[in-house]
């Protein structure tokens, strides 16, 4: 016999089958909704333009107000989690409630390494102890901003700060100028080579050709052979894409703002480099991602990329079938993750900057699934002068068997801080003598970092070991992007092996848990008078195996450096 089972009434009370007149989650308030609109006005409601418009709001605010993000989320028709999550991922984004009290200006405060050894630790210190009381400005610290070589430097508002004092940062505070400083305009280019592409002269091939013969590698850290890259992508099908990658965020690098910023064959060569190869390749679309510390080098670019809209309607009207590539100029946001490639690219479409799992890899499947040339503004700044020159010029520049020229980022403990374009396989010793000035006063080398944070930390004796790819490796380090911090006898690798991992910590990701609670681990470890060399050697293992992108695999690098070559100064025993 069926038992016939009374269905309760719905209790109206809990709103149970009544339709909902409004969407989950945080109503959007008219005054947010116009506010959004009227500081996001001209820029298109696209989802991968998320970041962009994040940039407006924290601009035209000071910060992200939670009514705002939701009005953003509704003007882009993403969810209020979506809005939220990317942008509680990137360190330049700050979220407040509605009515929060903002600072007007937030003055960033380099800690990294190079900065840290000019004294910048304490001038945080010293400047929020003076700006203590005035809510209307806020001092923090920050990692590297890419202005190693005029250490101790600092970030007021948008205004970098070279060789930055308590009453450096007070003055432009009073005067007003926290806006990016102008940088000088470069000289026009009429885009020779381009044009001996577009008329015939020579072709996508021989362009590939000459490629091959310079040996030209990409110059943003990994050194992967930038004509396999074009023929990986070219042999993909259409449509493809190109982003450059100018977010040099590793400590001690400033080689492309040096490149990007320069007066004479700056900016307008590497865009000429930029559509050479995007013609050699037929890419229809280029995104530049640059770094959000660079707001000097952004206004530039922005300046160039309209007077190169004018250049390219001239030249597809001279050149009947030239169709020039959209390029798109994006604003990081303050992630160093977001130098590795497919984070990028994850960036690039809106989302948070996390590294892809591989393959595949970013040449068959990269920004919105589609191929992708993947190049350093270096790299491509190259490219005009080999075709001028040819590839063979470019390679027979080098010492020691070694191929090419390499701008090598210099800081710390010498004379003449900067940007030194060298020959291949230079040893450190050399770099310091014949392009940096020599050591500094009073100083006496004593260790260096020849790749950034990332490429391990060398001792003197080992500075008469070519400086290149391939080079370093059998001493546990590598060049990376060149970025080459000097230290002297009064520091210690030890410090600046906690620095970097620091530095690490604050900028894992977090998308797994090798990086994420290894980097952690690491500092707490770093602190003991005495290191537990077994356990850092298991860490660093695992690490290296299950870290899903090169920041948790090459992030005990310094560790491993110091246990190697510097074990003196952790296992309690003082020097032999």
């Amino acid at each position: 016999m069926n038992t016939v089972i009374p269905i309760r009434p719905l209790d109206a009370r809990q709103g149970r089958g009544r339709p909902r007149h409004t969407p989950k989650g945080r109503q959007v308030q008219p005054e947010a909704r116009a506010r959004v609109d009227a500081l996001c006005e001209g820029l298109a409601p696209r989802a991968d333009l998320l970041i962009e418009h994040l940039h407006r709001l924290q601009d035209g605010e000071g910060a992200l107000r939670h009514g705002h993000l939701a009005a953003l989320a509704e003007r882009l028709r993403l969810s209020q989690v979506e809005v939220f999550e990317v942008a509680s991922f990137y360190h330049h984004f700050e979220i407040v409630g509605d009515e929060a009290p903002v600072a007007a200006t937030v003055v960033r405060v380099c800690t990294s390494l190079s900065c840290a050894m000019a004294g910048g630790e304490s001038l945080l210190a010293d400047l929020q102890g003076a700006l203590a009381g005035d809510a209307r400005v806020r001092a923090q610290e920050a990692p590297c901003i890419g202005q190693c070589h005029v250490a101790p430097a600092a970030c007021v508002g948008q205004r970098q700060l070279p060789n930055a004092s308590v009453a450096k940062v007070q003055d432009l505070l009073a005067r007003g100028e926290t806006s990016p400083r102008a940088l000088p305009a470069p000289e026009p280019s009429a885009f020779p080579q381009l044009r001996r592409l577009l008329a015939g002269e020579i072709d996508g091939d021989q362009v590939l050709a000459e490629l091959k013969a310079s040996n030209l590698r990409g110059l943003g850290g990994a050194g992967f052979p930038a004509w396999r890259k074009w023929e990986t992508v070219r042999a993909q099908p259409g449509p493809r894409h190109m982003v450059v990658n100018i977010d040099e965020g590793e400590v001690g690098t400033f080689k492309d703002w040096q490149v990007l910023s320069s007066a004479q064959a700056g900016a307008p060569q590497m865009l000429e480099g930029l559509l050479i190869a995007a013609q050699a390749v037929a890419v229809d679309r280029v995104w530049i991602y640059l770094r959000d510390e660079y707001h000097d080098v952004r206004e530039l670019l922005a300046r160039e990329l309209q007077r190169l809209d004018a250049t390219l309607s001239v030249l597809a009207a001279q050149y009947p079938g030239y169709t020039p590539p959209v390029i798109e100029l994006r604003r990081g946001a303050g992630a160093y993750i977001c130098g590795e490639e497919s984070a990028l690219i994850e960036s690039v479409e809106g989302k948070r900057g996390l590294p892809r799992l591989k393959p595949p890899i970013v040449a068959m499947h990269g920004v919105f699934g589609r191929p992708t040339l993947a190049h350093n503004p270096e790299t491509l700044w190259w490219i005009p002068t080999i075709v001028e020159k040819g590839g063979a010029w470019l390679a027979g520049h080098g010492r020691r068997e070694r191929n090419g020229l390499r701008r090598f980022s210099v800081s710390g403990r010498v004379k003449k801080p900067g940007v030194h374009l060298a020959p291949a396989g230079i040893t450190l010793r050399e770099l310091v003598d014949e392009f940096a000035g020599g050591m500094a006063e009073g100083h006496e080398l004593y260790a260096y970092l020849p790749g950034g944070a990332s490429g391990g930390i060398l001792p003197a004796s080992l500075a008469d070991v070519p400086l290149d790819f391939d080079t370093l490796f059998e001493h546990g380090s590598f060049i990376g992007s060149m970025a080459v911090v000097v230290m002297g006898q009064h520091d210690t690798a030890r410090g600046a092996a906690l620095n970097l991992m620091r530095f690490f910590e604050h900028e894992s990701c977090g998308q797994c848990t090798p990086c994420r609670s290894g980097t952690t681990k690491a500092v707490q470890l770093m602190q003991a008078p005495v290191w537990d060399v077994p356990l850092f050697g298991e860490l660093s293992q695992v690490m290296r195996d299950a870290s899903i992108c090169g920041l948790g695999q090459a992030a005990p690098n310094p560790v491993d450096s110091v246990l190697r070559f510097f074990a003196h100064e952790v296992n309690g025993k003082g020097a032999a």
